[in-house]
C-alpha cells in the first residue's frame, strides 16, 4: 500500500540529488583548497610537524598574521633591547664577561655579579645588632652587671697567640667590661700593643718580678699577681662580677651569661686539656684501681645532691701522670693544673670592699690574706666559710670553660711583636717562581779607565742549587754570551 505524503506531513520527501547540480553548487577554490588541504596534511605526517593550520592561517588571514609577528617581536624585543622608561637597564658588562651563550633557541646574556653596597651591607649589620640588643632585653639577663676579667701574662713566645684569643673573646661579650692585665716583669711593649688592638677599657697593670720557670712556683706566682689586681678592684671601687680568665684558656659566651647568676661567690666546671702520651704500666695499673672510687672525668668543679646544694669538690685526678708532669716550663711532658684552679671561680667584687651594704661576714678582708708568707692557692682562700659558695652552670653538670697549658721553651726566641725586619732568609729555593727569571750575569765586567782603556775581567762561574734543567739551559745561555763577548773583543782590535 502506497502512503501518500499527506500522511505523514513532517517527513520530507525524498529526492534523488543530480550530481551536475551539487558540483555545481560547491565554488572551484573550495576543491582547491581541500586538495591543499589533504597535501598538507600528508607533508605534515611524513615531516612530523602539523603546520596545515598554520599555513591555512597565513593564507586567509595576513592581518592577523602581521599582528601574531608583531606581538611576538614584542614579546621577544624585551630581552635584547628594553624600554628606557620601563625597566631600567644596568650598564653593559665589561667585555670580557659581555655576550650571550646559546642555549637552544634562546639566549642567555652574561651580566657581572652584582657588587653588594657597603652602606647597605652596613646597614643591615647595624640592624642585626639592634635586632640581638632587643632579643637579649626581653629574653636575657633584665639587670646586667659589669664584668671584670682578671689576666695575669708576661712576654713569652705564646703570649701573641693566648692573649690574642682572649682579646677577641672578650670583645663579644655583650656586657660592660672591664680588663685588669698584669703582667709580670713590667709593663713591655709586645703586651701594650696587643692590648692596644681592643676597643676594650683595659687597665694594665706591672708586677716587678720575673716570672718563675718551674711550674709549681709559676702557679704560685700567677696567685699573687690576681691578689695584686683584687686589690686595685678594692681601692678603685670597681662594682662588677670578677672573672679570672688566664690567656690561654677557653672561654664560652654562654660563661659570662650564667655569671650574672651569683651572688657574691661562685663555683663553675672546668674542663682540664691534659693528655699523657704514653704512661707506665704502673701508672696504668694505678688509674684502674682509682676509677673505681672516683670518676676519671678531667674536670674540675662543684660537686652537688640531688637537691642541687654543694657538698664538695670534684679534683683533677693526676695519678695516671705520676712521674710524667712537667717540672719547668716548655717541657715536653704533660702540664697539670693545681688542685683547685682560679678560672672556676667568679665573685661579686663588692666581696673586695672595706665597707659594702649586705657584705657577708664569712668573707676575710682582703688585707689579711697573703701576709706573712701566707700562700694562696685559690679564691677559696678569701673565705672564712668555703660553704657559701654557690654552684653555677646547673650545679657543675655544664663545663663552659676549658683550662690548658701550651707553652714553648723559656728559652725559645720570637721577633719583637712578631715583626719580621730584616726580611726572611731563602732556606729552601723554590724550582718555580711566579716572575720570570732574572738575567744571568754577563762572565765579565767592564771598567772604563780615565785613558779610555777597557779591561775585563772574567766572573768566576759558581754553581747554583738549581735543578739539572736550569743548570743546563744556563751553560747554554753562558756559552752564547762567550761567544759574543769574543766577536766585540775581535772588533774592538780591529
Amino acid at each position: 500500500m502506497k502512503q501518500t505524503a499527506g500522511q505523514h506531513p513532517n517527513r520530507r520527501p525524498y529526492s534523488a540529488a543530480v550530481p551536475g547540480e551539487a558540483a555545481a553548487l560547491r565554488p572551484p577554490s573550495f576543491l582547491f583548497w581541500s586538495a591543499v588541504h589533504v597535501l598538507c596534511c600528508l607533508v605534515s605526517a611524513a615531516l612530523g610537524f602539523r603546520f596545515s593550520r598554520l599555513l591555512f592561517l597565513l593564507l586567509f588571514s595576513p592581518a592577523s598574521h602581521h599582528h601574531h609577528l608583531h606581538n611576538h617581536h614584542h614579546h621577544v624585543h624585551p630581552l635584547r633591547q628594553p624600554p628606557a622608561a620601563v625597566i631600567p637597564f644596568p650598564p653593559p658588562p665589561p667585555p670580557a664577561v659581555a655576550g650571550r651563550v646559546g642555549v637552544g633557541r634562546h639566549g642567555i646574556r652574561v651580566r657581572p655579579w652584582p657588587r653588594p653596597d657597603p652602606a647597605e651591607v652596613a646597614r643591615a649589620h647595624e640592624i642585626l645588632v639592634r635586632l640581638q640588643q632587643e632579643q637579649r632585653l626581653r629574653y636575657g639577663v633584665k639587670d646586667p652587671r659589669p664584668v671584670i676579667v682578671v689576666t695575669p701574662t708576661y712576654a713569652r713566645t705564646f703570649q701573641a697567640l693566648h692573649l690574642t684569643g682572649l682579646l677577641h673573646s672578650l670583645m663579644l661579650v655583650p656586657y660592660p667590661l672591664t680588663w685588669l692585665v698584669v703582667e709580670a716583669g713590667g709593663i713591655s711593649n709586645e703586651t701594650a700593643a696587643l692590648l692596644a688592638h681592643s676597643s676594650l677599657p683595659v687597665v694594665h697593670l706591672p708586677f716587678h718580678e720575673d716570672m718563675p720557670v718551674l711550674w709549681n712556683d709559676r702557679h704560685r706566682f700567677e696567685a699573687r699577681m690576681r691578689l695584686r689586681a683584687l686589690r686595685v678592684i678594692r681601692e678603685r671601687r670597681l662594682d662588677g662580677i670578677v672573672v679570672f680568665a688566664d690567656d690561654s684558656n677557653v672561654h664560652t659566651m654562654e660563661l659570662f651569661d650564667e655569671i650574672q647568676k651569683v651572688q657574691w661567690m661562685g663555683a663553675l666546671s672546668v674542663g682540664i686539656l691534659a693528655h699523657s702520651a704514653a704512661p707506665d704500666a704502673t701508672a696504668k695499673r694505678q688509674q684502674r684501681a682509682s676509677e673505681q672510687e672516683t670518676s676519671p672525668l678531667p674536670i674540675q668543679g662543684p660537686a652537688c645532691n640531688s637537691s642541687g646544694q654543694l657538698i664538695g669538690w670534684h679534683t683533677f685526678n693526676s695519678l695516671p701522670y705520676a712521674k710524667k708532669a712537667a717540672t719547668f716550663v716548655g717541657d715536653g711532658v704533660t702540664v697539670l693544673p693545681t688542685k683547685l684552679e682560679w678560672a672556676g671561680f667568679v665573685l661579686n667584687s663588692r666581696l673586695l670592699w672595706k665597707e659594702a651594704e649586705g657584705k657577708p661576714n664569712w668573707a676575710r678582708d682582703l688585707d689579711e690574706v697573703g701576709i706573712s708568707g701566707e700562700e694562696i692557692e685559690s679564691p677559696l682562700d678569701l673565705l672564712k666559710d668555703a660553704s657559701f659558695v654557690e654552684p653555677l652552670g646547673n650545679c657543675g653538670k655544664m663545663v663552659l670553660l676549658w683550662w690548658l697549658r701550651a707553652e714553648a721553651r723559656y728559652d725559645s726566641k720570637f721577633p719583637t711583636r712578631w715583626v719580621i725586619d730584616p726580611p726572611l732568609e731563602i732556606v729552601v729555593p723554590a724550582k718555580r717562581t711566579p716572575w720570570p727569571d732574572a738575567p744571568p750575569d754577563l762572565p765579565y765586567q767592564t771598567i772604563a779607565n780615565e785613558g779610555g782603556h777597557v779591561e775585563k775581567h772574567v766572573s768566576k762561574k759558581v754553581r747554583s742549587s738549581r735543578s739539572k734543567r736550569s743548570s743546563h739551559n744556563k751553560k747554554k745561555h753562558e756559552t752564547h754570551v762567550d761567544t759574543q763577548v769574543s766577536e766585540m773583543s775581535g772588533a774592538q782590535e780591529k
